[in-house]
């Protein structure tokens, strides 16, 4: 998952992209970049890191000019090197730069066809360079200069039709505008916010609302399905929806973990879906666990403190906080490899013994994915002197990868890939087990926009939306996603970067 942001401004766009960047550092922690435009000329700054890390004072002033795209990162199908980092950007047509979150489920395919039809070379493994490379090819063809509000649709629509998977796109172009576009099933979400700034109109694109309320936007709405968003440097506006079949098929795991819960994405609070996911399995536990004895409910910090606190309400049980995190750890299901994510555990979180000594304990999570936090944290629970140590997850069973750039990784390292809930429990630990049915789920989504007729589950169910998802794929998928392929694709890169800095390129 990755964050990007996007501003046309009439004064200096740095320190806002910077800003909205760390509202969105949530959504990845590997690596983070700006690119802005001044005189005509990109000015660019990505690096591996935080983005307090990447950014340091004398990188924000070289960021000149009043229009910028930023970027977010963590490693999905590719690799957590530094030459992977974005925005990324190619000097024909006119020069574009250009950042995206998601994945595309046919890059190899693309990647050989531009090389040898277009001539066209991508250079790193990730798919946003395919992405740009295809946008550039499309735009190359435009026959006006400047290029016309209709031939950049055009483009866009054409981007579509070659590209599968899930995208959502911010990209500039010298000499023309800031365009926006958004894959055709909605999987990603984008929106788009406007302020008054000295008598003009500023706009901003953004992955999540909560980062146009950080730097003084007012949000206008959610970029539909297959829209493509173009604002020109002078802040004219203009909009068209360029796919042949649009429908809105947000990514439900938006919902129960990645996104903040102060963001409204497709109209729907995440925040309350949050609240409704507790209530609903809080009514799903009073059902089929009518005979636990349950002391207390405790959240496993910090997605999942309103599912908890609706459980607990449901219940009618105390509701606890017993955990204490450490805020400068990241995200553990986020960090590249399995090694650096069970050392990081108990660096993250430590408890409050009192909460726990002596008690029937209801641990609350957002969802289980490899099992090894859980397992850890169970451990904790029973060594700060817990007698009983239930756990629920306010997501279904996570059986199946993501390919729409979620790092859910290949199948064997989901802990409820083949197996059933009393084997998850005893793997992990646990007195009791209990899941969020993805109908409950759904529903507690759905209540904040009923006009969601379908969400993307296939972690869940493994049914795919956009239809060309098979087990090759996911073979193929597997072989890239692994934490040991991971490993050897960035030693493999960082040899060959080294190469080219030994030789002089």
């Amino acid at each position: 998952m990755c964050g990007i942001v996007g501003i046309v401004g009439s004064t200096p766009v740095n320190q806002s992209i910077y800003d909205a960047l760390t509202v969105l550092q949530h959504r990845g922690q590997d690596a983070a970049g700006i690119c802005t435009l001044e005189s005509n000329r990109f000015r660019l700054r990505k690096a591996n890191g935080l983005v307090r890390d990447v950014f340091e004072a004398k990188h924000m002033q070289r960021l000149q000019g009043n229009v910028g795209i930023g970027h977010v990162r963590y490693p999905t199908a590719g690799s957590s090197s530094a030459s992977e980092a974005q925005p990324f950007y190619v000097n024909s047509p006119y020069g574009i730069s250009l950042a995206h979150n998601g994945n595309l489920t046919n890059a190899a395919d693309i990647r050989e066809t531009l090389f040898e039809q277009a001539k066209r070379h991508v250079n790193t493994t990730s798919d946003s360079e395919i992405l740009l490379n295809i946008l550039a090819n499309q735009l190359e063809h435009c026959p006006s200069y400047p290029i016309s509000p209709d031939e950049i649709f055009k483009s866009v629509s054409e981007v579509h039709r070659i590209v599968k998977g899930a995208y959502a796109v911010v990209a500039m172009v010298i000499g023309h505008g800031l365009i926006a576009f958004r894959d055709q099933n909605g999987i990603r979400p984008l929106c788009i916010g406007k302020r008054e700034e000295q008598g003009k109109t500023e706009y901003m694109v953004a992955s999540e609302s909560v980062a146009l309320d950080a730097v003084g936007f007012d949000f206008v709405r959610d970029i539909a399905p297959g829209e493509a968003v173009y604002i020109t440097f002078d802040g004219q506006l203009f909009t068209q929806q360029c796919a042949d079949n649009p429908q809105l098929n947000p990514c439900v795991f938006e919902f129960v973990y990645f996104a903040r819960p102060d963001s409204f994405i497709d109209k729907v609070s995440v925040y309350g879906a949050r609240l409704a996911m507790g209530t609903k399995l809080g009514e799903k536990i009073k059902r089929e666990w009518g005979d636990i004895d349950i002391d207390v409910v405790i959240p496993i910090p910090e997605t999942s403190c309103d599912s908890a606190l609706e459980i607990a309400r449901t219940l009618d049980k105390p509701y606890r906080q017993g955990f204490v995190k450490n805020r400068y750890v990241g995200r553990t299901f986020i960090m590249p490899g399995q090694q650096m994510r069970r050392k990081s555990v108990r660096r993250k979180l430590n408890a409050i013994r009192s909460e726990f000594k002596d008690k029937n304990v209801l641990l609350v999570d957002d969802s289980i994915v490899r099992g090894t936090t859980s397992e850890q944290i169970i451990e904790m629970a029973r060594e700060a002197g817990a007698k009983k140590v239930y756990l629920a997850s306010a997501a279904p069973e996570i059986r199946f990868p993501n390919v729409y750039g979620i790092d859910m990784p290949s199948a064997n390292e989901l802990i409820a890939h083949g197996r059933e809930v009393d084997e998850i429990s005893n793997i992990i630990g646990a007195d009791g087990l209990i899941f969020q049915d993805l109908q409950d789920l759904v529903d507690a989504v759905a209540e904040g926009n009923p006009e969601i007729k379908l969400f993307e589950t296939s972690v869940f169910n493994g049914n795919y939306v956009t239809g060309d998802v098979d087990q090759e794929y996911l073979e193929y998928l597997d072989s890239l996603r692994s934490d040991d392929s991971k490993k050897q694709l960035e030693i493999q890169q960082d040899l060959a970067s080294l190469e080219l800095h030994n030789e002089g390129i």
